[in-house]
């Protein structure tokens, strides 16, 4: 066999080895992104029914008489803000980290490096941050590719501590936002302080009248309570989102490289056939030739 032949094959060989990994590769992104759509769909609507009742309460009070330390930025200005970025332990997920670093980059760039603390998520962003020369301040290593509520809420309690305290003017995170299936978007979202809570008056007028509740403990104190539960599903929705937006463009950029090597095989299969072609009527020139030169 011609060496151009043997060389041809090998490489149709590598090309389906590649092609049997990518495959399997997409067909776990996809098992993983029905598994995490559905948690992040169940987390969504308690984060909203708890924005809901936030929103209830909210409405029976004052807006001036509302003193809550996490809505209120902190009377004293810290000068610095703490930015968490949240990116994947792996990569073959397309320009998934690539657009929330860049998103991160921006900000730092706009803020000054000097006036935020650098918190991230994710083995990707540690190795971006190092080649672009930005120090980072705390790695979570102990929060993996599955993040549990457990370590998410004791992360925002530890921001919500330092933002009482008045260490930050703000907490903010940079993530991949999910969309819809064929929308997902680098966001830079800020988690503290809350927007002041209002409520959904849609409902109200459909109902065409207002319904007046009475509450114990006080609407304040209420608040006191409710407004940590939401920092910390609010956050832990970020994470869900930032998972199922990894699955699916995993899921995408392993689609293309299976398509990519299936049009690679094809190519090479037709140059094994033509070189394979041409090989055998060389051979057969040749028998001919020396057939001719015997007679």
């Amino acid at each position: 066999m011609p060496a151009n032949i043997r060389e041809i094959k090998g490489r149709i060989k590598a090309v389906g080895n590649i092609k049997r990994i990518t495959k399997t590769m997409q067909l776990i992104a996809s098992a993983r992104f029905q598994q995490m759509q559905k948690r992040a769909t169940d987390a969504q609507a308690y984060t909203l029914k708890v924005a809901e009742v936030v929103g209830e309460v909210a409405s029976t009070m004052n807006p001036a008489e509302v003193d809550l330390p996490l809505i209120s930025p902190p009377a004293k200005k810290a000068g610095k803000e703490l930015l968490l970025v949240l990116t994947s332990n792996r990569g073959l997920c397309g320009a998934y980290n690539g657009n929330v670093m860049r998103t991160a980059l921006k900000h730092i760039r706009e803020t000054g490096r000097e006036g935020l603390d650098l918190e991230v998520v994710g083995k990707k962003a540690v190795n971006i941050f190092k080649f672009t020369r930005v120090p980072v301040d705390t790695v979570h290593a102990h929060i993996g590719d599955t993040p549990s509520y457990d370590d998410v809420a004791a992360l925002a309690q530890t921001y919500m501590d330092a933002f009482v305290d008045g260490r930050y003017d703000a907490v903010r995170v940079c993530y991949m936002a999910f969309r819809s299936m064929s929308k997902q978007e680098a966001v830079l979202q800020t988690l503290l302080p809350l927007e002041p809570p209002q409520a959904d008056e849609t409902e109200q007028k459909k109902a065409g009248v207002a319904t007046n509740y009475e509450f114990s403990p006080s609407p304040q104190d209420l608040l006191g309570e409710l407004l940590p539960i939401t920092v910390k599903s609010s956050l832990f929705q970020m994470f869900n989102e930032a998972v199922v937006s990894e699955q699916i463009a995993r899921m995408v950029a392993m689609k293309a490289a299976t398509d990519a090597a299936g049009k690679m095989g094809k190519s090479l299969k037709r140059q094994f056939n033509r070189a394979r072609q041409a090989a055998i009527t060389t051979e057969l020139s040749e028998i001919i030739a020396g057939a001719a030169a015997l007679e």
